[in-house]
């Protein structure tokens, strides 16, 4: 037995595996168990790291292990995410909003933006109180929920999203100290504290000292950040009692605002008002009333309005992005969040009572930095802005920091973001910051705050909505592992969640939704094909496995019906090495149908150590995914070929979807070819038509190593000429039909392995008549039926499809002239019914009808002279000795002469002998009429497939 998997080399953990019971269960190669085993509570050591790479943090890359958890919620989720979630909006949007919206509709959109915030915060609380949350946030919970694709997609636009928001609160703090401290756009002289020079380049100058400053913050660490956010949030809380207390210390008053603007240039001057609570004003501000904003110029609407408040509310995920340094992540995230938000609530609600009962419109829309004005002690508000501005900044900083070090340890980006792994001797990823910190520099060249809010509003609802659908799709999937402990939440939770998101997304801006669901496709597309194999689990798997079985169910074999019948085919592969080109045949051969690749390997479990046929599925699957075909795979292990054939055409399948037809190679004596010498999709460096970005732990030369050269003259045969007849019986004797592959080796390149002249048309031959019983001249019995039908699913496939169809009529001279076409007639006629199209040939084989032994007499003998196939089995045992060598080579050379330059041959496979003494014979007389035909397909048919009626 393998040795499970140890995280991090704990001392704990290898004592642990001293207790007998528990080293046997750690060999079940459980995530679940292995985390529940070597992690030890209060251990800051053990932090069973899980980025998708083996040994995360530094120990990718040679560094120093993990920081140790040290943040509470209290610390670690709460203080960051009511910071976050306050930022720029609290004390410079406020009034933006109530004063543009009225407050009717300002209610409307903090209830929307909540509603759609709180079915987001229950799809968190539900997926982090389901495992252990690690490094990442956001980003770990849907990659870990949705795979590599869909999690690296969204994580990277949230990574995104946190850049930008980043620079709209540098940006709006610039703008809280340039209303303070900025000259007056008059003048170009200072006068008192307005001493600093406005214009773009030093806004941005400005900019670039303050994101300085939240660097030089967050590569200290995450400890001196949330120390410093805690004082923050003291310093925001005093501010915005003072703002609620100021309207009953402060009596009503006037402002002039001005600003530069209008008509050549000119600075406009408003009058506005502080009013005190009055019910006029609360009166005049009920409604909406957009008008120009003054910073950008362009007329406010609810989409523009909206976007900017619910910038308020997208700090929910600033605790969830520091779960690699919270104690207790699964217990923290949800129960921090949530108090976070319905404070922020019910604070963004008081103000915006207070605000429209004191403040006239023109106050409110003309000047961001109003609360200053009607304060009691104006420096509260001020260094409330820049508090909560800066820490909002550095909160983007630090969480996007975190997500983009999980991104690189995830390697799904490849080398760009593989710098982004390293981290500092306490486990900061200062790297990760450095890369953030460069795209923050880069936004802060936008200069107008309000431009770029509606981009980071788009990107956050994107990312809400795939955390909503996450938890959906975990919903949805009903796995047994899926039992989180927070419960309030249903699939309703997540799919309103999924349609707020995107309704508000187009609402506020459809181009940056567009955009950004057209950038999500294709980072979607890149990372499936140049992701590495996960070991997170895939949820469309799940998905699907719940959805099929449901369908499964439905799928009642007690009402099937020849109408929508189609080929459901077990081929038993001895060695793909030598059975690729029938492998694809019988690919385009199934029709939509079930395909099974099935393999029997001799041994007896009893014998063996553990079961050898486990660890061969992925190598099988992989050729599946090579060759490029629809099919399953499924292995036994018997003590014979043919019991073991017995076992899959039994328990193969499943419900409805079970075979009903077996292919087999031919059994004869030629030297079988490697395909995998010949085929360049086996060669290193060169990817199949199936193949894609994951070969779970199977390359090439692995998959090549795997499977046995093939058969030389001199190897020992494995299965017996007794043994395959014995098959074939026994398939039949189930009411399977049956199907003989012979020389599709020479199948690529036209008709026998030579490639087709110019113009030349490929062909289906169809033969559909028992050449071994001349007595028997009838094209409408279940056999031939199920030729004819085989032969044109065959054309129906797209590779086949403009092939022509050749159906070739035997006739005997002696019939007579109206005899044969007669025979055509109704052979035509039939065709017409079963919609078939295909041309009949007629081919005169009296002389090879002679050479049978017996002649005339010993058909006219035969009782009805009827198909074999339907008689009893010792038919064909009693008549096959009367077949004649002569016999044989003319039919042989009949077909051959009419057939020669076929794509493929079906040729009518006649029911085997009763007793095992005639095995070989009748081998011989099947490799007698098939010999050097080129790629041929014997078969017999036990099953009605045709109908005629509607």
């Amino acid at each position: 037995m393998n040795d499970c998997p140890m995280t991090s080399g704990s001392r704990k953990a290898i004592d642990v595996l001293k207790i007998p019971n528990l080293a046997r269960m750690s060999n079940e190669h459980s995530p679940l168990l292995t985390y529940g085993l070597f992690s030890v509570v209060g251990d800051p050591s053990v932090s069973g790291s899980e980025s998708g790479v083996q040994g995360a943090g530094a120990a990718s890359t040679g560094g120093p292990a993990p920081s140790p958890r040290s943040l509470n919620t209290f610390f670690g989720v709460i203080v960051p995410t009511v910071l976050s979630m306050f930022s720029i909006v609290l004390f410079l949007r406020t009034g933006f909003v109530v004063g543009h919206a009225g407050l009717f509709q300002a209610l409307i959109m903090l209830g929307v933006a909540y509603v759609i915030i709180s079915l987001t915060i229950l799809s968190i609380c539900a997926i982090s109180t389901n495992g252990a949350v690690q490094g990442g946030g956001a980003y770990f919970m849907i990659s870990r929920s949705l795979g590599p694709e869909f999690g690296g997609s969204i994580g990277l636009m949230f990574y995104l999203a946190n850049v930008c928001a980043c620079g709209v609160y540098v940006l709006g703090l610039v703008e809280a100290i340039l209303d303070i401290f900025g000259q007056d756009p008059a003048s170009s002289v200072p006068e008192g504290v307005r001493v600093l020079p406005q214009g773009y380049w030093y806004g941005v100058l400005y900019s670039s000292v303050v994101l300085l400053v939240c660097l030089l913050v967050c590569l200290v660490g995450a400890q001196i950040y949330s120390r410093a956010s805690f004082l923050i949030l003291l310093v925001v809380t005093l501010s915005l009692l003072s703002i609620y207390i100021s309207p009953l210390a402060l009596g009503p008053r006037d402002f002039l605002i001005s600003h530069q603007g209008g008509a050549a240039n000119s600075t406009v001057v408003y009058n506005a008002s502080y009013t005190g609570f009055n019910r006029t004003t609360l009166h005049n501000n009920l409604g909406p009333g957009y008008s120009l904003d003054y910073s950008t110029n362009t007329v406010m609407t609810f989409a523009t309005v909206f976007a900017v408040m619910f910038n308020g509310c997208t700090g929910i995920m600033a605790g969830a992005n520091m779960s690699g340094e919270l104690k207790n992540p699964s217990v923290s995230i949800p129960k921090g969040t949530i108090i976070a938000v319905i404070y922020t609530f019910f604070v963004y609600l008081l103000l915006f009572l207070l605000i429209s009962s004191t403040c006239d419109r023109v106050l409110l829309i003309q000047d961001y930095g109003f609360f200053r004005r009607i304060n009691m002690w104006p420096p509260f508000v001020v260094i409330g802005v820049y508090c909560t501005s800066l820490s909002a900044a550095m909160s983007s900083l630090i969480g996007a920091s975190r997500i983009l070090h999980a991104l690189a340890l995830d390697q799904l980006f490849g080398m760009p973001l593989a710098p982004a792994t390293i981290t500092s001797s306490s486990g900061n990823p200062w790297v990760s910051v450095l890369y953030t910190w460069a795209l923050v520099q880069c936004v802060v060249f936008a200069g107008q705050l309000n431009s770029i809010t509606s981009l980071v509003t788009v990107f956050y609802l994107l990312a809400y909505a795939a955390v909503d659908l996450a938890c959906l799709a975990l919903e949805w999937a009903s796995a047994p592992n899926f039992r989180p402990t927070f419960q309030f939440f249903s699939w309703h939770s997540c799919l309103l969640g999924i349609l707020g998101c995107v309704v508000m997304m187009f609402v506020i801006n459809p181009v940056y939704s567009s955009a950004s669901i057209a950038l999500l496709l294709l980072l979607l597309l890149f990372i499936h094909y140049r992701a590495p194999t996960s070991s997170w689990g895939y949820i469309s798997q799940a998905l699907i496995f719940h959805q099929v079985r449901k369908y499964l169910l439905m799928l009642d074999v007690r009402k099937e019906h020849v109408k929508f019948w189609r080929p459901q085919v077990l081929l038993m592969v001895a060695n793909p090495r030598s059975s690729c080109q029938l492998i694809t045949f019988v690919n385009q051969l199934k029709k939509g149908g079930l395909f099974v690749l099935g393999h029997v390997q001799l041994g007896d479990l009893d014998t063996l150590p553990s079961d050898p046929i486990q660890p061969q599925y992925n190598f099988w699957l992989s050729l599946v995914d090579k060759l490029g075909v629809k099919a399953f795979v499924d292995l036994t292990l018997s003590s014979s070929v043919r019991q073991g054939t017995q076992h899959l055409l039994r328990i193969t399948g499943l419900g409805g979807m079970k075979p009903n037809t077996l292919v087999l190679g031919f059994y004869d004596n030629c030297v079988p070819e490697d395909y995998f010498l010949q085929d360049p999709a086996f060669c290193e460096g060169v990817c199949g038509p199936g193949s894609g970005g994951d070969n779970f732990g199977v390359d090439l030369p692995s998959l090549q190593a795997h499977f046995p050269p093939v058969r030389t003259v001199e190897s020992p045969r494995w299965l017996s000429p007794d043994e395959y007849v014995g098959i074939i019986s026994d398939a039949i004797k189930m009411g399977k039909n049956v199907c003989l592959g012979r020389y599709f080796f020479q199948l690529e390149g036209g008709a026998g392995g030579g490639a087709p002249q110019a113009g030349e048309e490929r062909t289906i031959d169809v033969w559909p008549l028992n050449l071994l019983r001349p007595e028997n001249s009838g094209y409408v019995d279940v056999c031939s039926l199920f030729l004819l039908q085989m032969a044109c699913v065959l054309n129906m496939a797209s590779g086949w499809r403009r092939a022509r169809l050749r159906i070739f009529l035997c006739v005997e001279a002696e019939s007579g002239d109206q005899g044969w076409v007669a025979k055509e007639e109704t052979l035509r006629e039939l065709l017409g019914k079963l919609r078939i199209r295909a041309s009949i040939k007629i081919v005169a084989w009296d002389a090879v009808a002679r050479l049978q032994a017996g002649g005339p007499e010993r058909r006219a003998a035969t009782p009805g002279g009827g198909d074999v196939g339907e008689g009893e089995l010792g038919g064909w045992a009693r008549a096959a000795p009367g077949v004649s060598e002569e016999f044989l080579a003319a039919a042989n050379t009949l077909v051959m002469e009419h057939s020669a330059l076929a794509a493929v041959r079906f040729l009518y496979l006649p029911r085997p002998p009763a007793g095992s003494g005639q095995s070989q014979r009748y081998l011989a007389q099947l490799e007698a009429i098939t010999r050097d035909l080129g790629p041929t397909l014997l078969i017999h048919g036990q099953t009605p497939v045709t109908c005629t009626e509607l």
